[in-house]
């Protein structure tokens, strides 16, 4: 470990002795961790990533009118393609059952916004199961592997594996998590875990923030930095020992994501996709949301403050908005092209987060600060659109596969409430289009409370052997019990308010 004055000397160079004012009152574990931290760190990448994004500090983002496209129609697909479905269908489940699709999961972030200080994946939306948005997502790659054996019987014996990898981007806590519920079922060698990098936050003139007198203040990369530790930390290598060929890539919150969507895969290998991305479609102009569109002949996704008022109200001859492709985080890769995005990782920008960041005072008093104080240099994973060569759009209906856990229920929207709202509707019209049987005071109260378990029904499907022509009571959770019979559990009515208590959905 080096003196005082060594640190001190090498730090200086880039204008970050401040570091080591406090090392005189610290012990010597505490001097050895923030040896060890500063030892981590490169200077020079640090004081490279500033100078790049200082331009954007304060600044208003440039509008990007005059360069920007609309998606080519040769390059869209969506779910109105009725008389494609099957095939692409077939065609991902094949895959699936080769063992040629992984799942990865980007999953570091905590439940700040929710109030709650686990990972976001661990939290349940106070569904009838109480199931955690880990569980459900769990269950539903058990599905789908079972019905991609099923129906490709002979691709699976021939691959001899049963199990869809699935690699998740989370903190130590998400794997002691899984660890604890047995991995909900599935084989834990496929279930690999790695964390992102970090990278050290800063002070809006470049310098690096204290913590505590003794630690580094660190932020992860963004989900953008997904592409140097799949490199770095052996995940490419072991998907192409696999044999994995596509990659299906989502955020935890997203509690209707379907897991290796069978369709989605299937679209994406009849277009010779190198990188692809599910959408919604924008509906209001205002909507905040980032569209994915061409800017300079490349794909790209489009902030809304980049976007002038003008051009977000603009419509096609059907009415439709111009720019209406609402990206949720949703993709496919190739391993191909995961594989060439190392070499141009350095190409991808840094956006610039400006947070209230805790810090250490020049008295040595540790300060929560009521305004930004400081920015996070994130990546995004969308960033690497602009490399695709062959890049494709899936338009999804947002009833069916968006409903985003990002706040607590007080802001009344992306939250718990809306979360289960939506996936009680969804499972509704599975059961409805199932030939089940309602009692028609459900549609004048208004309130739905069934939820059909990921292990009897990834999508609506199997149903109709179990509730056509039954009359279902609510609440009701239609699941599979230890002797993969399917069951119907009628849920304590002394839990819900009499005006809850109704039958049917």
């Amino acid at each position: 470990m080096m003196e005082k004055q060594e640190l001190e000397s090498l730090l200086k160079q880039y204008g970050q002795e401040h570091l080591v004012q406090f090392w005189d009152e610290l012990s010597m574990e505490q001097r050895e961790q923030l040896f060890t931290e500063i030892n981590g760190i490169n200077f020079e990448q640090v004081r490279c990533n500033f100078n790049k994004v200082r331009s954007e500090m304060g600044t208003v983002q440039k509008q990007v009118d005059t360069m920007i496209k609309p998606i080519p129609s040769e390059a869209k697909g969506s779910l109105e393609n009725i008389e494609q479905i099957e095939n692409y269908e077939a065609e991902g489940l094949r895959s699936i059952a080769r063992n040629e699709v992984a799942v990865l999961l980007l999953a570091s972030g905590q439940g700040t916004r929710l109030g709650v200080s686990y990972p976001k994946g661990m939290y349940s939306v106070g569904l009838l199961s109480n199931k955690s948005l880990y569980q459900i997502q769990a269950e539903r790659l058990l599905k789908i592997k079972k019905l991609a054996d099923e129906k490709f019987s002979t691709e699976v014996a021939k691959s001899g594996q049963t199990s869809i990898p699935w690699y998740i981007m989370a903190s130590e806590q998400t794997q002691k998590y899984f660890e604890t519920n047995n991995y909900f079922g599935l084989d834990k060698k496929n279930v690999n875990f790695f964390e992102q990098y970090q990278l050290p936050c800063l002070t809006n003139d470049g310098k690096i923030i204290l913590d505590q007198k003794y630690k580094i203040s660190k932020a992860p990369d963004g989900n953008g930095g997904l592409y140097r530790a799949l490199y770095q930390k052996g995940i490419l290598d072991d998907m192409k020992t696999k044999g994995v060929k596509y990659v299906h890539i989502y955020c935890v919150d997203n509690i209707l994501v379907k897991m290796a969507d069978p369709v989605f895969i299937g679209f994406c290998l009849s277009k010779n996709a190198d990188c692809a991305a599910k959408v919604v479609k924008k509906v209001e102009p205002e909507e905040k949301v980032g569209v994915i569109c061409k800017v300079e002949d490349q794909y790209q996704v489009v902030e809304y403050s980049e976007i002038s008022e003008q051009t977000r109200n603009m419509r096609d001859t059907n009415g439709e908005l111009t720019y209406n492709a609402g990206n949720i985080c949703n993709h496919f890769m190739t391993v191909e092209f995961l594989s060439g995005i190392f070499q141009r990782e350095k190409q991808m920008p840094y956006h610039v987060a400006e947070k209230k960041i805790p810090f250490i005072d020049e008295s040595g008093q540790r300060i929560l600060p009521k305004s930004n104080n400081g920015i996070k240099l994130e990546k995004f994973v969308f960033d690497v659109f602009s490399f695709s060569e062959r890049f494709a759009i899936w338009e999804v209906p947002r009833d069916q596969e968006f409903s985003p856990l990002k706040n607590s229920d007080e802001a009344k929207k992306d939250c718990p409430s809306t979360c289960r709202a939506d996936l009680y509707a969804q499972h509704y019209t599975w059961l409805k289009n199932a030939g089940a049987m309602f009692d028609h005071k459900m549609d004048q109260v208004g309130k739905v409370l069934f939820e059909v378990s990921p292990l009897v029904s990834y999508n609506g499907e199997g149903l109709r052997e179990h509730v056509a022509g039954k009359l279902l009571r609510s609440p009701l959770i239609i699941e599979m019990d230890q002797m993969r019979s399917v069951t119907f559990n009628d849920m304590n009515m002394e839990n819900y308010e009499k005006e809850d208590i109704l039958m049917g959905a």
